[in-house]
């Protein structure tokens, strides 16, 4: 006779019972500490939650100096201590309030109005979105912007990053005709990727014996309708890109046993994975230069490669930043295997030194028009520049973004193609020099009444461990929704 196994029932809602049960209580503390805010998150543990925790803090562009994280077991308690990007402490009430809902009882409920002020500009759930990955060329950008403007798509958003000669893209479109609506005609979807994957693939099959043997490196273009739930757009191209293998390619400075990390002041990252005797933990210690967003990086790798992290320290001490993560499996199982171990490294590294800054940074502020990000990027290129990261906005009539170039050498470029690039462009254009500090503005006589950039702060006054480049994207963006409705 057959014998009749029973397992329990697991309801499928019972992880939003315990969140209803159990509602997560933030705290956002300006007492405790002279020089930051506090932002501390009690809840019901579940998959996700710390980089979900993170991701809103990041996409308001604040500053997390230090965090220490504990989610062992069903319970998960964190500390963030933040600023804002000049530094200072969280006083805005709008945004404070954001934060809370954000995190916190309401958030399944949907927020508020006051959250269409800080809403994330890295996910768009009304457009459809062209992605795409393979090897990376100068000019390979400025090609794509190109065919889309000839099938008469309009971008509304974009963004792309480059690392180990891979190259990844995630672009957000709307039907030229009907603007404010996603392209639903099959047909014109299916000319789309074929005209994408000619201009990829033209590369591919000219240098299809430059990398290792055996790595599938053709090229990738996906289109994907509107969702309400669609991936965070630096998630995907961590996703994207760790898909492609792009950090097979990485060299490190890295242990995988007691031996201590030196040399801190080293550019590159270090990573050490040990095992900790007597304890379920794989620790995972991660020595590199500060920067922003690197937390974010950090944890996107290792809740995309299924790890669950238990217990985690961070804190930046001067351009250095030092992270440490307990993490185990989601079996409960640690990290036993080298090559495991190695391919872990490489994933970290990779998702540290794809956001690293290379090159000089192009800001633009102008009229959104037909074409504009082919007309940005041709211009560019014209002028012997490659772009090695990019993101840009369209919102109501303005056109907002930033490109890391370098010249064909790969050095930084200097102030003088400026003036060529306005033209081409107009409006405003500004070249900054992170690693510096100094940067150099031209605006077309035009848009000079707007002031610098429609603020009267001047960049010059920041502090040189901001992200100059989450000011502008804050400040512009404010600028920008003031005026009626319209990246790379």
């Amino acid at each position: 006779m057959m014998e009749i196994a029973y397992q329990p029932y697991i309801d499928p809602n019972y992880e939003s019972l315990i969140e209803r049960i159990y509602p997560p209580r933030v705290c956002i503390d300006n007492e405790t500490c002279q020089d930051c805010t506090l932002v501390k998150v009690d809840s019901a543990n579940k998959d996700g939650i710390l980089l979900e925790m993170v991701q809103v803090l990041t996409d308001l562009d604040l500053v997390i100096s230090k965090s220490y994280i504990s989610s062992d077991g069903g319970w998960f308690m964190d500390v963030f201590h933040v600023t804002d990007q000049l530094g200072n402490k969280l006083t805005d009430e709008g945004q404070i309030l954001y934060i809370q809902q954000a995190l916190g009882a309401t958030r399944s409920e949907g927020l508020p109005r006051v959250a269409d002020r800080f809403k994330s500009r890295h996910v768009s759930t009304e457009h459809t979105a062209l992605e795409m990955t393979g090897l990376d060329r100068p000019g390979l950008l400025s090609e794509i912007s190109a065919v889309l403007a000839d099938l008469e798509c309009h971008i509304t958003a974009a963004e792309a990053w480059t690392h180990n000669r891979r190259a990844a893209c995630v672009i957000y479109v709307e039907d030229e005709a009907n603007l404010g609506r996603p392209i639903v005609d099959q047909n014109h979807l299916a000319r789309i990727e074929e005209q994408i994957e000619n201009v990829m693939e033209a590369y591919h099959h000219y240098h299809h014996h430059s990398r290792t043997a055996g790595v599938d490196e053709r090229p990738n273009v996906r289109v994907t309708a509107p969702v309400p739930s669609r991936t965070h757009t630096e998630r995907r191209l961590h996703q994207l890109m760790f898909a492609d293998g792009d950090y097979d390619q990485c060299g490190c400075c890295c242990r995988h046993d007691d031996q201590s990390i030196t040399s801190l002041e080293c550019a590159e990252p270090h990573v050490s994975i040990e095992g900790w005797k007597g304890k379920a933990y794989s620790v995972v210690n991660i020595k590199s230069r500060d920067r922003p967003k690197l937390l974010y990086d950090t944890v996107c790798a290792l809740t995309d490669m299924k790890y669950v992290v238990s217990h985690a320290a961070v804190r930046s001490e001067g351009i250095m930043a030092n992270q440490e993560y307990f993490i185990r499996h989601k079996d409960g199982f640690t990290l036993n295997e080298d090559s495991e171990k190695r391919k872990l490294t490489k994933s970290l590294i990779a998702a540290i030194e794809r956001r690293v800054t290379q090159g000089m940074r192009v800001d633009i502020n102008t009229h959104n028009r037909k074409g504009l990000l082919s007309d940005v990027t041709r211009a560019l290129r014209e002028n012997g520049l490659s772009i090695t990261r990019a993101e840009i906005r369209t919102r109501g009539e303005r056109a907002i973004g930033s490109f890391y170039v370098t010249d064909a050498a790969g050095e930084e470029v200097g102030p003088g193609t400026l003036e060529l690039i306005r033209k081409e462009v107009g409006g405003s254009v500004r070249m900054v020099n992170e690693s510096s500090g100094w940067s150099t503005p031209l605006s077309s006589s035009a848009n000079s009444r707007m002031g610098r950039w429609g603020s009267n702060s001047s960049f010059e006054d920041h502090k040189p461990r901001i992200s100059l480049g989450g000011l502008i994207w804050s400040k512009l963006e404010r600028l920008s929704s003031n005026f009626s409705p319209i990246k790379l």
